[in-house]
């Protein structure tokens, strides 16, 4: 009997799952057979539409076969893995964006590679004992198939809430978080499709479809949003400890027993996607952690532990609470060479870099690991690892489809843009990624135009450690053409890039959310020696202002009291992730901006005098700039 059965019925191209004493579990074969069906129907006037269903009444498709997966993997191949997650990941692509109508049937289990093939379908049918989820991160895998940009999309919290704690959904709930679009009982699956079939047409599914049952998950919205909300697996584990509600302990129960570092890169790629669309962009991002799994994340070991040996008791390589965000960055690193592509032209840019110091060397050499080719020009001779150094900037810009400048100031990057702008060739972009002021910003961008370049202002948030890492986030200002020529780099360096608008925009907003940081900096750090002083200990006051109101990214992510909170520059003896003196740099930027259109900015003006003097009249200069606390530690009120 064979495992799947494709063929023709009447005006429809119906595949179905044919394993049903292995709750019809997706093969490699399997994956195939279902790509070749879609390519020969794509064209065919005679099927107008297609139907996906499955035998069984247990499950549609309750994932992947991963027993070769775990057999190859265990053996050093991960070459099957990789290639039947690429091909799968291309069938997923395709279902979501077939030129016909898609109806799947989705009785009892569908999960992981089941979603895949059920989920992105135009008409998703749901029944009573339809159970949806997500379970990837039980065996050290993230959500993936596609599930990522539906979780990044569900309603709230929710994303996160079933990506972590891979909770199943009932019919109400999946059509809640977009999983699925049609109640119809399940009694009636047999005269639908024979309608459908017959007739080509969709109307049978409207006059079928009732409403749904009342979503179980509903009712606790407001706690979903409350607990999962936060930057980090760490920020929503320590929400749902300080809750303490069933609800709260219940999910943190079912988090414990998941993989640490999967969780938290899930949380990471539902941060990324939330305003992503293209399904593509999703199954890329995925397939660079699936190509890793084996080899680097907790994959083998989750199999082991829940279908092998089921002990259920796996040996991750992470605790809950001690993922570090270099590890959670590693994992989902651009592939270069080996980047899952959709037949779309993947060759590497010429870039030309200048300035690569503290902040511009990783930087480039991230980019040349990812195999584009890099000239390197620094006028102190700094050299990056796999990039090519010649001996001007010029040369360094001649013939580049992208240059990309991390120059000190805006008087630097004006005389730069003057030597280098006129040597490129029209068309290529000009990649500014300094911090500047807004009017040397716009001036480059001037000159860029007269020129036929794109010009982009693209500062960053993230410091040495995130060029480093590649955890970087850009602000660029531009035009939408230069933004899309330049986002695969943007991807390549940073986590998160955001197209601000126009020339200039990039700058004001790295200076108005830099102001926003050294205000909420100077905050956090009089309130610990303030509650220094009133005896109150650090560790206690961390756990009430990180789950209340005080919230801040410079309390929760980066704080700035050593042995509190993640690890921070604090840890290391204030040694700088963001050096103080950048931070008076930025602050500076801010008030000559404000001063130039005359906004009031009074908290920012205050924190550019407390940094000027740290800096300059105290010993903060080389410090990084949460160091803060120690000044507020020694100083007491006249």
């Amino acid at each position: 009997m064979s495992d799947i059965q494709i063929r023709v019925n009447g005006k429809a191209g119906q595949i179905t799952l044919n394993r049903p004493d292995a709750l019809n579990a997706l093969t490699y074969d399997m994956v195939r057979a279902i790509d070749q069906a879609l390519c020969d129907w794509a064209h065919d006037p005679d099927v107008a539409l297609v139907v996906i269903d499955a035998q069984g009444s247990k499950a549609f498709c309750a994932g992947g076969d991963i027993a070769q997966l775990y057999d190859t993997g265990r053996a050093g191949d991960y070459t099957f893995g990789q290639g039947f997650w690429r091909d799968e990941y291309r069938l997923n692509a395709r279902l979501a964006g077939y030129g016909k109508p898609i109806v799947t049937f989705l009785q009892g289990f569908t999960m992981g590679g089941g979603v895949g093939v059920g989920c992105h379908a135009s008409h998703r049918i749901v029944a009573e004992g339809s159970r949806i989820a997500m379970p990837e991160c039980g065996i050290g895998l993230v959500p993936d198939v596609g599930g990522s940009l539906l979780l990044a999309h569900a309603p709230g919290r929710l994303g996160e809430y079933f990506g972590l704690t891979t909770a199943r959904m009932g019919p109400g709930d999946a059509i809640l978080a977009g999983f699925a679009d049609h109640f119809v009982p399940e009694a009636a699956w047999n005269d639908l499709k024979k309608s459908i079939c017959e007739t080509g047409q969709l109307a049978p599914v409207k006059s079928a479809r009732q409403n749904p049952p009342a979503s179980s998950v509903a009712k606790h919205m407001e706690k979903i949003d409350t607990c999962f909300c936060g930057e980090s697996l760490d920020d929503i584990v320590r929400n749902l400890q300080n809750d303490q509600s069933d609800f709260a302990n219940t999910a943190l129960k079912a988090i414990g027993r998941n993989s640490p570092l999967a969780m938290a890169v899930t949380v990471e790629m539902i941060h990324r996607l939330r305003s992503v669309k293209d399904i593509e962009r999703a199954l890329e991002l995925e397939y660079r952690f699936t190509y890793r799994a084996m080899e680097h994340g907790d994959f083998l070991e989750g199999i082991r532990a829940a279908i092998i040996d089921k002990d259920r008791a796996p040996k991750w390589k992470h605790a809950l609470d001690k993922v570090p965000a270099v590890d959670v960055s590693f994992m989902l690193r651009p592939l270069g060479k080996d980047k899952l592509t959709f037949e779309e032209d993947n060759t590497a840019m010429k870039i030309g870099f200048i300035g690569l110091g503290n902040m511009g060397g990783p930087m480039a050499t991230n980019l040349a690991a990812a195999g584009h080719s890099v000239l390197g020009f620094d006028v102190a001779g700094t050299t990056a690892n796999g990039v090519q150094n010649v001996a001007s900037a010029q040369e360094a810009a001649k013939d580049a489809d992208v240059v990309i400048t991390m120059l000190p100031n805006g008087g630097i990057l004006r005389r730069v843009a003057d030597e280098v702008v006129p040597a490129m060739r029209q068309g290529a972009v000009f990649l500014d990624c300094s911090t500047v002021d807004v009017e040397s910003a716009r001036a480059v961008a001037e000159l860029c135009t007269t020129t036929g370049v794109s010009s982009l202002d693209a500062p960053v948030s993230g410091g040495i450690g995130g060029a480093s890492a590649g955890t970087l986030t850009f602000m660029v200002g531009g035009t939408e053409d230069g933004y899309a020529k330049a986002l695969p780099l943007f991807e390549i360096m940073g986590q998160k890039s955001v197209h601000c608008g126009a020339s200039g925009n990039g700058q004001a907003a790295k200076i108005c959310n830099n102001m926003i940081l050294g205000a909420t900096m100077i905050a956090t750090c009089e309130s610990f020696a303030l509650a220094d002083k009133l005896g109150l200990d650090r560790q206690k006051m961390f756990d009430v202002v990180s789950t209340s109101s005080g919230y801040s990214w410079s309390m929760n992510a980066y704080c700035p009291a050593p042995g509190v909170g993640p690890e921070s520059p604090a840890d290391n003896d204030y040694k700088p992730g963001f050096a103080a003196e950048l931070m008076l740099k930025d602050l500076r930027l801010s008030q000559e901006a404000a001063v130039a259109v005359k906004a009031d900015t009074p908290m920012g003006a205050m924190a550019q005098a407390l940094y000027a003097q740290f800096v300059e009249d105290e010993d903060g200069l080389g410090q990084d700039f949460s160091a803060m606390l120690v000044k507020f530690e020694k100083s007491e009120r006249p």
